[in-house]
């Protein structure tokens, strides 16, 4: 097995997890006899500081030429007060997801026993979760024309816009998703208030009759982010919309205990990006205590959908449960951070990174 990996670190945090992601992968190299080719581009803060640009023509133009794309995360604090900035980092993201066609974002959110006393929620309340979002991610507000200001700047607009086939083509993997888990789809929107979402509702309602094996049921996005937090083990597959799927994976987040350990994939009609659901966190960048786990999660589930070793990918998730029940852990999942400071099971980027290959 030949696979050619591109490697977009981008911005802060980014650098150091993408790091430890290349480790795993030459570990897996390895062992499964694969022969692994890297590639690294510019996406973010980075490339703007190096080009102008916050996505490169030359990154895309590898982007195009890779396997499959493992990346950091995009984003620097000198944009946050600066809201007339019309070059920005994520602007990078926005725009390869575009270009790649990657229309579906997957994000699941499991439980490590090993973590259950991790999560601000109780252990009661989360044992047995296990969902898998599905989240549109080139449509919607953050794409939708007219966009911008007006009224000598006191007036600021964003248009929500979604075509009926931008929502058949995410329902469709999430009903053949709900297939071979479950039978469940919980379809998320704002159906009461916005037209965008009637028309969502109205088509995963036409594209569910193919799938008659799959239970539907429709939730408001209010609503559904109250029961997340309060009966997550009763959602399966959730399908929603780009800004709903955004906020509600982040929220998902604190079911597991931290952003530090969701992984996501990006995938479409191209090749895929597999990435940590997290920012580039700039106030702890170069500090080595960033959770690199999303990131090892996130080389799983490359070989799981890019490469489609199944194998390979029960190696990684194998290894970081290993790891986790010999009791190491990083910062942000100790609770307590009295406990944090010379405690040789609390791990660095690096170290718990290490910790992860020496068990694969």
């Amino acid at each position: 097995m030949s696979v050619k990996i591109l490697l977009l670190p981008g911005d802060g945090i980014g650098t150091e997890v993408v790091s430890v992601g290349r480790k795993v992968i030459e570990k897996l190299s390895h062992k499964f006899d694969l022969d692994v080719t890297f590639d690294e581009g510019l996406i973010g803060h980075a490339a703007i500081q190096a080009t102008g640009e916050p996505l490169p023509q030359e990154t895309l133009d590898k982007a195009n030429q890779a396997d499959s794309i493992l990346l950091g995360a995009v984003g620097h604090p000198s944009y946050d007060n600066n809201p007339k900035a019309k070059v920005r980092p994520e602007q990078g993201l926005l725009k390869i997801r575009q270009e790649l066609g990657l229309f579906a974002n997957l994000r699941p959110v499991k439980i490590f026993p090993q973590l259950i006393d991790s999560s601000p929620l109780k252990p009661e309340i989360i044992e047995g979760t296990d969902i898998l979002f599905f989240r549109e991610l080139t449509g919607g507000i953050y794409f939708g024309k007219p966009r911008g200001r007006r009224d000598d700047d006191k007036t600021a607009f964003d248009t929500m816009v979604y075509s009926k086939f931008e929502v058949e083509r995410i329902s469709r993997m999430a009903f053949e998703a709900a297939q071979k888990r479950s039978k469940k789809v919980l379809s998320v929107d704002k159906a009461n208030v916005l037209e965008s979402s009637r028309l969502w509702r109205e088509t995963v309602e036409e594209i569910a009759k193919d799938y008659p094996d799959v239970e539907l049921t429709h939730q408001f996005v209010d609503s559904a982010a109250m029961k997340l937090l309060t009966v997550p083990r009763s959602f399966d597959v959730i399908l929603t919309e780009n800004l709903f799927g955004d906020i509600l994976t982040d929220e998902a987040s604190q079911i597991a205990g931290s952003m530090g350990l969701l992984a996501s994939a990006s995938i479409g009609n191209k090749v895929g990006i597999f990435e940590p659901i997290h920012g580039s966190a700039p106030d702890i960048a170069g500090l080595n205590t960033a959770n690199p786990l999303a990131t090892i999660l996130s080389v799983a589930l490359m070989f799981e959908i890019a490469f489609n070793r199944k194998d390979i990918a029960k190696a990684v998730e194998d290894a970081v449960e290993k790891t986790l029940h010999q009791g190491y852990r990083t910062g942000d999942l100790v609770l307590d951070k009295s406990l944090i400071e010379d405690n040789e099971m609390v791990l660095g980027t690096k170290q718990m990174g290490e910790k992860v290959v020496e068990n694969l």
